[in-house]
Order: structure tokens, then C-alpha cells, then sequence
């Protein structure tokens, strides 16, 4: 059975998948907010054992009739609890109910200016202020309660948000204004692709998911909006190789960039493309930095090339050509470019072939290219800014993939990977690798893959996946200031034997 924390909703799906558990599970709503609140309590208990004075910040929807649930749970356990309302109170329903549940056991207090200094004494603030359904910034006094919970935070006071943390869009993880800094968030039913991707992962600390024991069937029909990787499924896409294989079985990939001053970018790909199991890598480069490069990777074969003649004998004995690593932008680069659009090989474009591409009017499409762009990137290739990009990053790659065809992975904290109607989040990776060359690396396993005769998609998610474990573990051996991308080059043979 599919592993559900690996499907990914959207807000409007995990409300459906909600109202299915009240109406035809007939699971009182209540109900469900009394295991939200068990859930996240006891999560709580396990992370910081020692608790003994909480803070809850109630908001006037579902989200605070947890926090007045887990209010009456911590109480019980014996610690000095403090409920604070902001905004609005609740007016009906489940809410209410929860509310008066705490009315009957303790008192609530109402969010003033003088209010933070509570926050700075406590153990543990629970966030409960807004859910899922949060689509602006927010305002008044829950945006006060906010800034100043974080600032508690900063000076020792643990942070547990339920659901998602407020201020944090559930369908993109955009931050229009100010959010909580979680260490920890304890998600209800099913995963939101908010928490894991954009400015997500900045914010919701560790992620639990509580599925409130809620029937299976009630994901019947429903699609989810995107799939989670896990490392396991590395052992599917990389399985073990043949006994009598030899290097024609594994691919001959061709990379193509390195202008001047870009040496580095081109031997990062073709290393990567070699550590990621290609069977011959060829590198087509500017021809002074032909014999630098042969000598600091033999295993290279590589090639001057200052002619589209030159390059199309290369392309003629490759099985996959990848693109734009050191390429540059001027009258070489641009060559060189045409000459490998020119070919009907499958490709990898990245970095400044991305760039070219984009100044290409009428877009090109194919459905045999993978494009890898980072935020900037994507914006050129669809004619907007960077910001824009990042506020809704699936509608972003998602228009990629609908312009360009073939797949995308739109790289950044939760990258993604659009193949046609399948949407992957790869939730590795940490902000050590936001470093020069990483995206080179990328490139060379992606084609490396592609080589291999894996499936577009399929070759984009390992890469993908493998690329970010590779760091994270060079990351847990050593730490993250200071990881470079030749790091990762070396790291990459344990991640592609799974």
C-alpha cells in the first residue's frame, strides 16, 4: 500500500478529505479535534519531556479549538497552562465547544501589547492561531503574537505549530507577511505541499503527521496534488546492474559549456556524470581548456571544439547531450547552443543554455528535454520575476513544463519535478549546497540518468534525489558552512548504489 504521508494536498483537498471523514466515516468533527489535540500533545511531551509552564495562542477558527483541547490535555498532565485569544472569538461549531471544554478547567486571556512578556517565561508556546485556510498576511494583533513568539523563541522558548504555522500559505508555502518559527509541526490527516516546499521549510521545524485515524478510503478518488519522494525510492529506479553489463550499456552522455573562465562548471558536470554511472562522459569545450581538463579527469574524454562541425561529430556518438554548465553567453556559447538544439538526442539544458532559450521567441517545446532552472531562471523563461516565481513555485513549474514540454525541476528548499500531469517534491537537501556549482553537479547526474535509459521523469526525480541525500550526508559528516559542490561529487557513489 502507498505510504499516505507521501501524497501531498492542497488546502481544499485536505478539507475535502475532512469533510469525507465527518460525513460519510461518521466521525464527529469534534472528535477529530480531540485527536489533533492528543496528537500534537503527546508529540510534544516526547520532543521536550521537562515541560512544565505552556502558552496556547488561540485564533477564532478549527486551528484554535485545538489549541483550547491541547490546553485541557497539558493542564491535566499537571502543567501551568495560559490560553490567548487575538482577534475574533469563536462564534460556532467545534470551536466553541473546545472553548468552553478550557472555560470549565481554566481562564483565557486576551492578546495586549503587555502580553509578550508571558511568552519570554514559558516552556513551550503552541501556535494555534491560523490553519490551512490562511490565503493573506497576517494583521493586527495575531501578527504581533506572532513576532513576539518568535522572539521568545530566540530566547529558549519552545515552538509547536499545529497544522501548519501560521502566516504560512498551505498550497505554496508563500509568506505574505509574518510567520511562526516552529521547531516543531504536528500536521493533521494528510501532508500540505506548503509545509515542504518555498518558505516552508524555514518554518516548520521538525514535521509529524498525525493521520487522526482517519478510514484509508477516505483518499479513494481523490488525487493528490503531488507526490513526496522517499530514499526507497532510489532501490526502484536504480536497481542493481547486470553481471555482463559493460560501459556501451550504461550511455555515452555528452556535456557541452566551459567558456572562458568557466573551466570549473564543465569538469564539476562531467565528474558528476561519471560518479553518477555513465559509461563514457565526453566533454565538448573551448579548445585551451581541452588539455587542462583531460588532465585533471582522465576518465574525461574530452574534446576542443570551436566549430558547429566539431560538435556534431561528437553529438553523432552520444546517446544524451546536456548543456549550459560554463557555457556563456557570446558568439561560442551561442553556437555551440544551436548546434546541440539542432540535434534530436535527449537533452539536458541548464544554467546559461536556460538563458539562451529564454531569449528564444517563439519558445521551443520537445518532449525529450529536461530542464533544470533555479527561481531566477524560471523567471526568464516565463517572462516574470523571481519573486513571482517563488510566491507560487507549483503554478511555476507546472506553466514550465505546459510551455517547454518534457520535464522540469524547478530547484530551490523543495524542489520540483513536473513530468507532464505527475508532480514530485524531493524533500532532501539542506543550505549548505547554496553554493556555486551545485547546479553543475545536477546537470551531470541528470544525463547520467538519461543514459541510463531511465525514464525522463524518473531520471529527474533520482537526480534529483540523489543530489540532495549526497549533500546531506556530506552535511551530517562535517557540517553545512563550508560543503562545496566537489563535496557532493564525491559523496555521489554511495547514493547511486541504494
Amino acid at each position: 500500500m502507498e505510504n499516505i504521508a507521501a501524497r501531498l494536498y492542497s488546502a481544499a483537498q485536505v478539507r475535502e478529505l475532512d469533510r469525507r471523514a465527518i460525513e460519510d466515516c461518521g466521525i464527529p468533527g469534534y472528535t477529530l479535534m480531540q485527536r489533533a489535540a492528543l496528537a500534537a500533545w503527546r508529540a510534544a511531551q516526547a520532543r521536550w519531556p521537562q515541560l512544565r509552564a505552556v502558552i496556547v495562542l488561540c485564533g477564532p477558527g478549527n486551528n484554535g479549538g485545538d489549541g483550547y483541547e491541547l490546553a485541557c490535555l497539558a493542564r491535566a498532565d499537571g502543567c501551568k497552562v495560559r490560553v490567548f485569544e487575538c482577534e475574533d472569538l469563536p462564534r460556532r461549531g467545534d470551536a466553541l465547544t473546545a472553548r468552553a471544554a478550557w472555560l470549565a478547567v481554566g481562564s483565557i486571556e486576551r492578546w495586549s501589547l503587555t502580553s509578550g512578556e508571558a511568552l519570554l517565561t514559558v516552556d513551550l508556546i503552541v501556535d494555534a492561531l491560523y490553519g490551512i485556510g490562511l490565503s493573506r498576511a497576517p494583521e493586527g494583533e495575531t501578527a504581533d503574537a506572532i513576532v513576539t513568539a518568535n522572539v521568545a523563541k530566540a530566547n529558549g522558548a519552545a515552538v509547536l505549530a499545529l497544522d501548519i504555522p501560521s502566516g504560512l500559505i498551505a498550497d505554496t508555502g508563500h509568506m505574505p507577511g509574518v510567520v511562526i518559527n516552529a521547531d516543531m509541526t504536528m500536521t493533521f490527516i494528510a501532508e500540505k505541499i506548503g509545509l515542504l516546499t518555498g518558505q516552508g521549510p524555514a518554518f516548520t521545524g521538525q514535521v509529524e503527521l498525525a493521520t487522526l485515524d482517519v478510514p484509508e478510503r477516505v483518499h479513494d478518488g481523490l488525487i493528490p496534488i503531488a507526490q513526496r519522494i522517499d530514499a526507497e525510492d532510489l532501490h526502484r529506479w536504480l536497481p542493481r546492474r547486470s553481471r555482463t553489463g559493460h560501459k556501451g550499456d550504461h550511455g555515452h552522455v555528452l556535456l557541452i559549456g566551459g567558456d572562458h573562465g568557466m573551466l570549473g562548471a564543465i569538469l564539476l558536470a562531467g565528474r558528476a556524470a561519471l560518479r553518477a554511472g555513465a559509461g563514457l562522459v565526453t566533454i565538448a569545450t573551448r579548445a585551451v581548456h581541452a588539455p587542462l581538463l583531460a588532465a585533471a579527469q582522465p576518465d574525461l574524454m574530452v574534446r576542443g571544439v570551436e566549430s558547429a562541425s566539431e560538435l556534431a561529430m561528437l553529438i553523432a556518438r552520444a546517446d544524451v547531450i546536456a548543456v549550459g554548465p560554463g557555457l556563456g553567453t557570446d558568439d561560442w556559447s551561442r553556437m555551440m547552443f544551436g548546434a546541440a538544439m539542432a540535434a534530436t538526442l535527449p537533452m539536458v539544458i541548464d544554467a546559461d543554455a536556460l538563458n539562451l532559450l529564454a531569449q528564444q521567441s517563439p519558445s521551443r517545446r520537445r518532449d525529450d528535454w529536461l530542464l533544470t532552472p533555479h527561481p531566477g531562471e524560471a523567471g526568464r523563461l516565463l517572462g516574470c520575476s523571481t519573486a513571482a516565481v517563488q510566491q507560487n513555485r507549483i503554478a511555476a513549474v507546472q506553466a514550465l513544463q505546459a510551455r517547454y514540454g518534457g520535464a522540469v525541476v524547478l530547484k530551490g528548499a523543495g524542489s520540483l519535478i513536473a513530468d507532464g500531469a505527475v508532480l514530485r517534491l524531493c524533500p532532501y537537501g539542506n543550505p549548505g549546497m547554496g553554493v556555486g556549482g551545485m547546479g553543475d553537479v545536477l546537470t551531470g547526474i541528470s544525463a547520467a540518468f538519461l543514459a541510463q535509459d531511465l525514464p525522463l521523469g524518473i531520471a529527474a526525480a533520482a537526480a534529483v534525489t540523489v543530489h540532495a541525500r549526497a549533500g546531506d550526508a556530506v552535511a551530517a559528516a562535517g557540517g553545512e558552512r563550508g560543503l562545496i559542490a566537489s563535496d557532493v561529487v564525491d559523496a555521489l557513489r554511495a547514493q547511486v548504489n541504494p
